[in-house]
């Protein structure tokens, strides 16, 4: 089955990464006010396919983050996600 979307992130949008049971784990992307989970697929070395589809999302990723933020690039041996304040994804305040 194929699907297609296309979104735009809201002001509270988030991911994380979360157990939906001991066994079951999952990538959520809270995209406000939609939320998608990607969990493991349900057949052997579905675990594998997931980690490496997680390493892809996250390459991928950083390099549009780069892409549209390219003053927030990390330094050698800093944080990799740091989100200084006042650039693109900023939302002050405490870490969640």
């Amino acid at each position: 089955m194929g699907f297609n979307v296309t979104c735009t992130p809201g002001r509270d949008a988030a991911a994380a990464f979360m157990r939906v049971t001991e066994h079951l784990p999952a990538l959520v992307m809270y995209l406000d006010p939609v939320n998608l989970a990607i969990q493991l697929p349900p057949f052997p070395g579905g675990e594998l396919l997931l980690a490496k589809f997680c390493r892809e999302l996250a390459r991928e990723a950083a390099k549009l983050a780069a892409e549209i933020d390219p003053d927030n690039e990390p330094v050698p041996g800093g944080p990799r996600h740091r989100l200084d304040e006042g650039s693109v994804g900023w939302l002050g305040g405490e870490p969640r």
